[in-house]
């Protein structure tokens, strides 16, 4: 494993473990398995965790795996205050504390402002006292390094930088990503004022590996060195001397053995000039066949009308990708062979979804789109059998 430091010259490993995806099992994440993976990247050296108050239960199982395994001084937290939740200093309090007792820790290593998306977002927080908050914490050694995450344009990303002494930051980056978000004008500026970046879907939740068009893997395997598809996300990324760490949800031993051998050699500023011409081609590919830049973060959820808006776009995306034969089908079996059918169509517009998008995705406008070319006529027939032979009762 490879190290690249934070401000204050702690050395992180470069490849961070992403805690939002961890598998779940009868709707609860399966403690074994993640138990199993973690400290197998603990192991491999992996020394930085990222999870968030609204993640459910990743806090408390990060913390009961940390401690069962006496590992809790060998890694660095990092968790998140959902200040759009938060309406007081007490409230700030209480949820700190809470946070507190999930993760089973006296500190968080790293505490970020979730969804921190403008200055004036930051100086409204500041009125309510959250800047003394967090520098009393600070002093008390309760929070070591502040910082906050980032959905939004270059330009007030810089803004947001430069309204306050953060001690890191965490950006959406990857290739497809490269003049979007923060991008790379974006992580340049945070380079030149030396703000550590910690980055988050660098695979574009996958859509950069599996979901890739036929053209732009043809690419990537006809390419040499011979690499994966992920392979070649992440070095793109560390190729970058103002890449920190890159976050990686990783939920097998696989996954996490193949990242950690990717970390372990990876130089910057190894990429060679055949290999951006790559990239460039292959996201060509990807923009001519994507429908919906969707990362499946899951802010949009729940929605009121239970529809799985991610795993909506994730199919419709697949009908250009793979074909509509793939799409349409993961689609059925996702909402209609179910007791309790959810799909797109039930929309009702109340726009919830969009007030929380990071991607200012116009989802009520792409659901709609989504369902007129899924739900053909072969589906709404499925669907009403379903309901009639009542399958699920």
């Amino acid at each position: 494993m490879q190290y690249r430091n934070d401000k204050k010259g702690t050395p992180l490993s470069i490849l961070g473990y992403g805690c939002l995806r961890f598998t779940k099992k009868n709707g609860k994440i399966d403690f074994e398995k993640t138990e199993e993976e973690i400290m197998e990247a603990v192991r491999s050296g992996v020394n930085y965790f990222d999870t968030a108050y609204v993640y459910h239960g990743s806090e408390a199982v990060l913390g009961e795996i940390l401690k069962r395994n006496q590992c809790r001084d060998q890694v660095y937290i990092a968790t998140k205050l959902p200040h759009y939740l938060i309406k007081s200093r007490s409230g700030l309090e209480k949820c700190f504390q809470e946070q507190l007792r999930r993760l089973q820790t006296g500190y968080v290593d790293y505490y970020l402002m979730h969804m921190l998306n403008d200055a004036d977002t930051w100086e409204v927080l500041c009125r309510k006292g959250v800047q003394d908050w967090v520098e009393e914490k600070q002093r008390l050694g309760q929070i070591h390094n502040i910082g906050f995450s980032y959905h939004g344009n270059s330009e007030n990303f810089k803004k947001l930088l430069d309204c306050y002494d953060w001690d890191f930051c965490q950006i959406q980056y990857n290739y497809m990503d490269e003049n979007t978000q923060a991008g790379r004008s974006g992580l340049l500026y945070a380079e030149e004022k030396g703000i550590p970046v910690i980055i988050m879907e660098p695979l574009r939740g996958g859509k950069l590996v599996d979901l890739l068009p036929g053209k732009a893997k043809e690419l990537f395997a006809g390419a040499l060195p011979r690499r994966t598809p992920a392979e070649w996300a992440f070095r793109w990324l560390w190729n970058q001397t103002g890449v920190t760490v890159v976050l990686s949800g990783m939920n097998s031993l696989q996954m996490i053995r193949e990242n950690v051998c990717i970390a372990s050699d990876v130089k910057a500023g190894e990429l060679t000039e055949e290999n951006m011409e790559l990239y460039q081609k292959v996201k060509q590919e990807i923009n001519r066949k994507i429908k919906v830049g969707c990362t499946a973060c899951g802010y949009c959820m729940p929605c009121p009308q239970g529809i799985d808006i991610p795993g909506t776009f994730c199919c419709y995306n697949e009908m250009y990708t793979e074909g509509l034969r793939v799409g349409r089908k993961e689609y059925m079996m996702t909402t209609a062979f179910r007791k309790n059918q959810n799909p797109a169509s039930k929309c009702i517009r109340c726009g919830k979804c969009e007030r929380l998008c990071p991607q200012k995705i116009e989802i009520r406008k792409e659901l709609k789109q989504a369902a007129g070319e899924l739900e053909n006529l072969r589906y709404k027939l499925a669907a009403w059998l379903v309901k009639v032979l009542r399958i699920w009762r």
